[in-house]
């Protein structure tokens, strides 16, 4: 059977040090079961929310990471200065694209960095409103995959150590999201072009992320191959964040 895996990305909240205290501790107290439960705050609380943590089961994860162990990158983290405070990084998301414009090698990249560090790769993907209505998800599904996980060396990409959040671009912080449907159906698609790289495609745990909430996400936890979310906005809530975890127990 599959991981299931819930994961909180808080983007750039709270805004101070003090509140993602408080929400760390609210998530530490979410009885996750047999789901694995994640949650991916700003870098300047990292130290501070493995304290708050304590011994919950709760995975940390960096919001991006750069694919250079050091050097002259300002204003940006690698893969070592996250060694010790954080279990893996999210790499590929819409917004990282979109604002620092990582293409399909940059992505690739990082995602190399950080699995030859031993940290878990939490690998986005997914298409424009555009490019779904032009007919192109399943072809931008496969240049993603094929560009980006396929490139990374031989032997780093396995089920333990990469999952993967389906993330169509016109669901990311609209309120407006995919049906469970469209999520099962890209997914799919997703899963044929890892097997098509020969991997074990359906050993991977594949998540949906897009304007998740704990009143829809009864859709995605039912639909075909979605194994999880990954959580924008509802997570820095912890009560609602804990609904989003219990609906894939």
């Amino acid at each position: 059977m599959r991981g299931r895996l819930v994961v909180g990305n808080w983007k750039m909240n709270p805004t101070s040090v003090h509140g993602a205290l408080e929400l760390a501790r609210g998530v530490a107290a979410i009885d996750g079961g047999d789901v694995e439960v994640g949650i991916a705050p700003p870098y300047l609380a990292l130290p501070q929310v493995r304290i708050a943590l304590g011994g919950a089961a709760v995975r940390i994860y960096a919001q991006d990471v750069h694919w250079e162990p050091k050097g002259a990158h300002t204003g940006q983290i690698s893969a070592p200065m996250l060694a010790g405070l954080a279990d893996g990084a999210i790499v590929g998301h819409s917004e990282v694209r979109r604002d620092q414009g990582d293409d399909d090698a940059r992505v690739a990249a990082k995602a190399t960095a950080a699995l030859s560090h031993e940290l878990r790769v939490i690998f986005c993907l997914g298409e424009s409103l555009e490019e779904r209505r032009g007919g192109k998800t399943d072809a931008v599904i496969s240049r993603q995959v094929h560009r980006g996980i396929g490139v990374i060396r031989t032997g780093l990409v396995t089920p333990a150590t990469l999952a993967i959040a389906y993330e169509p671009i016109w669901a990311i912080g609209t309120g407006e999201a995919a049906t469970g449907r469209q999520a099962g159906d890209a997914i799919t698609r997703i899963r044929y072009e890892l097997a098509a790289l020969g991997l074990d495609a359906d050993a991977f745990t594949v998540m949906y992320g897009g304007s998740v909430t704990a009143a829809n996400v009864l859709d995605f936890a039912r639909a075909d191959g979605v194994d999880g979310a990954l959580v924008g906005g509802a997570s820095l809530d912890a009560g609602q964040f804990s609904a989003i975890v219990a609906a894939f127990r």
